[in-house]
């Protein structure tokens, strides 16, 4: 849970039910609401639904009509500028001004392009009060996979690692469940659920089979799934492909026989070569995804924000090219002396090579240590 912030009584409010919808609104904001009425205070509240269901402004004007309360001359608090385009719905703006609100306090403005500032201009132009500003770091932090797709035209990218005291996320012969506990793992179940996909490796569908569903009671959304696989390898009968639920592979490879395979089975092959790896064993180079174009792919699928659960070779590769905003790392209680690291990259020739991050905050879930921690600078757009 977010810690919040001092702010007017009903903003902080807002927020909390903002922070409630989490992990279902995707890919649109998480936004609260709360009218207020000179006489009567609080009279409805709400927070936006599943995409393509109601916004948290209609949801609180719903629920003061269920209450029998008149809206004319309330004071609506939201979190996020009230939109003003025809969407999956209708304009918010509208249906405050229908609504007769006299004003609207807003946390900040909507970086969506598409509003940015003319719900705002909408509702002066109605004769609507609107105050802008309470509640506004909190009110970002809560979207900030949507406030990066909206402003770099990519996905946050969260990369999630549980690990051993010494730095070790399996054993040299790949055994890795279960370093963490079983709180550290529900705990992770819940930061999935929050995101919009969730991205690894072929290196870990090979030596894992792992589904990376989300295995939490009243689920309402599963994320999407995210491969990264140059080659073409993943196994048709892979455990990943059989939800129902959107599924990408990101190759470097051109192989029809095996695309038109996996398309059978719903999944989407995106063709997108970069560099290429060095020479392996063989001697031959092999081509290797272009991790920057596909984070921008994944923008324009409306990924908000993205979690990495994938193994040393890919989370290196994604570190040393600068596209992992937030860490996510689970300690556990433990020594596992020699193993496999949590990143596979470098070797770095200077300390001052290495990639700085600043600590967000430090928990204990269960026996397990649960860092965060921002590379620095990610979070300045």
């Amino acid at each position: 849970m977010m810690k919040h912030e001092k702010q007017p009584d009903h903003i902080s409010q807002a927020l909390r039910l903002a922070e409630s919808a989490m992990s279902t609104t995707s890919p649109n904001p998480r936004v609260g609401c709360v009218l207020v009425s000179p006489l009567s205070g609080v009279i409805g509240q709400g927070h936006t639904q599943q995409a393509g269901g109601p916004h948290a402004e209609i949801m609180a004007l719903r629920d003061a009509a269920a209450k029998g309360h008149a809206t004319a001359g309330c004071t609506a608090y939201v979190t996020l500028e009230p939109c003003c385009h025809h969407g999956r719905t209708g304009p918010c703006c509208d249906a405050l001004i229908s609504a007769g609100v006299k004003k609207v306090v807003a946390s900040t403005a909507d970086p969506n392009p598409l509003v940015a500032g003319q719900g705002f201009e909408r509702l002066r132009a109605a004769g609507i009060e609107v105050q802008v500003g309470p509640g506004a770091a909190e009110s970002r932090e809560l979207n900030i996979g949507f406030f990066s797709r909206m402003v770099r035209k990519t996905p946050w990218v969260r990369m999630k690692v549980a690990a051993s005291l010494d730095g070790q996320t399996a054993l040299l012969n790949g055994q890795s469940q279960w370093i963490t506990g079983e709180a550290a793992r529900a705990d992770g179940h819940a930061w999935r659920a929050r995101s919009c996909a969730v991205l690894t490796g072929i290196g870990t569908i090979l030596a894992d089979n792992p589904r990376l569903d989300v295995r939490l009671p009243d689920v309402m959304r599963q994320p999407h799934v995210v491969i990264i696989d140059s080659q073409l390898e993943t196994p048709l009968d892979a455990l990943i492909l059989g939800a129902d639920r959107p599924r990408f592979i990101y190759c470097a490879v051109q192989s029809d026989a095996k695309k038109q395979a996996l398309e059978a089975l719903g999944v989407t092959v995106i063709h997108l070569p970069g560099k290429m790896s060095d020479k392996s064993l063989t001697g031959q180079e092999t081509a290797k995804v272009d991790l920057s174009a596909m984070l921008r792919d994944l923008a324009q699928r409306e990924v908000n924000e993205l979690h990495i659960e994938a193994g040393n070779k890919l989370n290196g590769s994604l570190i040393r090219e600068g596209l992992v905003d937030e860490l996510l790392l689970y300690v556990a209680p433990k020594l596992l002396g020699a193993g496999q690291g949590m990143a596979s990259f470098g070797p770095l020739h200077t300390l001052s090579q290495a990639p700085e991050l600043a600590f967000l905050s430090s928990d204990m879930i269960g026996q397990d240590l649960r860092l965060r921690a921002r590379f620095a600078g990610r979070d300045r757009f």
